[in-house]
């Protein structure tokens, strides 16, 4: 079995412009593959249920084409996956257009794309229930029943490699794919040379960020992948930048909740064991891992559902006697929004963001207790009714004026707005789903569409 090349410029295609520099660098490497994860669900649940993109287009088309000319310079397959932040069929469509537009832009020779897509229908999913089967809860979720359906906007379920690898052995040069797990993105092109399940997955699960395995910290810098054998040599492109066994191994964990263990479709790899070597100043080789095999083939789903309109407000708090009583003051204005428009949870929400004492993490923050001088408070109302959200949002934010709070003496203001204005933000939204559903094979949740792009555009494959 030769050794495969797998040249990766971006752990997240234009959530900002990959780095051309050394992904040319990587070029000259003569990979046998590009490729790309273009999505993920840390943006929150909003993307996914509005259908929208968070990557600026002129942001996806520039990193597409700096990929795509290339690729096509090189003769090899380029390989992109959650295309355009979630993963939706518009997203599929919005990248197969884009590489149309820039195949005849730059008179690239004919080639051959396969789009796969990974939205599904809800009433299919209710049918599916209905009849017996179960949608499993993930991270303590309880199963999903009709009411988390009803409660649903939008769905994709997450592929694995099976679906790219028959892509690739369609003869496509080109691979845009709906939602995907990352490492399967990678695994697709090993295991269809005969690589192991084990390496296949563990090389993905090294090199999805491109150069978020090395150090020093450098983001969509690009990174180069040596598969051969039971081990993958991953080498940093950027002349700045090197793999080290510390770098590598601490991206292996990276986003676990076992950091010895990444899922997948039918299996997980077991990282327990796994070695990582320097073996020249820039490269680090990893190897150890098992595959193991699960005895049904489970694919997770994640879907997002609208909650309401949001409507938003800023504060700012400089009076230490407020800062200092500050969760009487936010108790107190709260208050004044329950008696107006009844308890706070049902029929609408609020939040008050404090930064400068624990904005991020809330109660998880590890932090002892600080004493800021000043804070910065967000409020943040949701209610399905725009304009209702947006009087609740000015008085939960007006009251912190008023908040009666003990030895308060002055009349004078303790906040300050940044501006009278309540401000629109975009719809809020909630995950719905986190949970995985059994199938018969890794194939059945996922369709694929064959094109020839050529300077005409797009031809249906026969």
């Amino acid at each position: 079995m030769t050794a495969i090349k797998i040249l990766c410029p971006t752990g997240h295609l234009a959530f900002t412009p990959l780095e051309k520099g050394s992904f040319l660098l990587g070029c000259e490497q003569k990979p046998d593959f590009i490729i790309a994860d273009a999505g993920s669900c840390d943006m929150g649940p909003r993307p996914l249920g509005a259908d929208q993109h968070v990557s600026l287009a002129a942001w996806q088309r520039h990193d597409l084409e700096v990929m795509l000319v290339q690729a096509r310079k090189l003769g090899v397959p380029m390989i992109v996956g959650s295309a355009s932040d979630t993963g939706t069929d518009r997203g599929v469509d919005q990248f197969v257009g884009m590489i149309r537009d820039i195949a005849a832009e730059h008179r690239l020779a004919p080639f051959k794309l396969t789009a796969i897509y990974a939205e599904q229908s809800i009433d299919e999913l209710k049918r599916k229930l209905a009849g017996g089967a179960r949608i499993e809860g993930l991270d303590g979720r309880p199963d999903a029943d009709l009411a988390t359906l009803g409660r649903t906007t939008r769905v994709v379920a997450v592929m694995n490699a099976e679906p790219i690898r028959a892509a690739l052995a369609g003869g496509a040069d080109v691979v845009i794919a709906g939602r995907s797990s990352d490492c399967a993105l990678f695994a697709a092109p090993l295991l269809d040379a005969g690589f192991s399940p084990g390496i296949s997955y563990y090389t993905g699960k090294l090199m999805e960020c491109a150069s978020f395995c090395a150090e020093p910290y450098m983001g969509k810098e690009s990174i180069l992948g040596r598969v051969e054998g039971e081990a993958v040599c991953v080498t940093a492109m950027h002349p700045g930048q090197r793999c080290t066994p510390a770098s590598l191994g601490s991206h292996a964990m990276y986003e676990r909740t076992n950091p010895f263990r990444e899922d997948v479709a039918g299996g997980h790899i077991d990282m327990t064991n796994c070695r990582y070597e320097q073996v020249d100043p820039k490269t680090t080789r990893a190897s150890g891992q098992v595959f193991v095999k699960a005895p049904t083939v489970k694919v997770k789903l994640e879907g997002a559902g609208k909650v309401g309109e949001r409507r938003l407000a800023v504060i700012g708090i400089r009076d230490p006697h407020t800062i200092q009583l500050i969760d009487k003051a936010i108790a107190w204005a709260k208050g004044k929004v329950a008696e107006r428009f009844g308890p706070i949870g049902e029929g609408y929400d609020v939040f008050y963001h404090l930064y400068g004492r624990n904005a991020v993490m809330k109660d998880l923050d590890p932090a002892p207790e600080m004493k800021p001088h000043e804070l910065g408070i967000v409020v943040e109302a949701i209610h399905r009714d725009g304009e209702k959200a947006a009087e609740i949002a000015a008085l939960a934010a007006r009251n912190m004026f008023y908040a009666r709070l003990p030895e308060t003496k002055g009349t004078a203001g303790a906040a300050a707005l940044m501006s009278d204005e309540i401000l629109i933000g975009e719809a809020a939204y909630e995950w719905t789903l986190n949970h995985v559903i059994e199938v018969k094979n890794a194939m059945e949740l996922f369709r694929t569409r064959t094109m020839t792009v050529d300077g005409s555009g797009l031809k249906e494959a026969v």
